[in-house]
């Protein structure tokens, strides 16, 4: 798996979550202190997001972050 496919795959977890919430981009932004932009390119799988972001973004959701094997 290449590296923008673990970006997407990031990206699309974190706006099923976001979306669940019924949250938007731009709560998520304003939650986040993030650029809303940054937030678009982040579930796109377009940012290569850093582990400090990723955790405030999961501190957000309500959610961890965390390794496990794949199914």
């Amino acid at each position: 798996m290449g590296k923008e496919d673990w970006r997407k795959r990031i990206g699309d977890q974190i706006r099923i979550r976001r979306e669940s919430m019924g949250m938007t981009q731009s709560g998520l932004s304003e939650l986040t202190g993030l650029d809303r932009a940054n937030v678009s390119k982040i579930e796109g799988g377009r940012y290569n997001v850093s582990v400090d972001i990723l955790g405030r973004i999961a501190e957000v959701l309500g959610c961890g972050i965390e390794l496990k094997p794949e199914e």
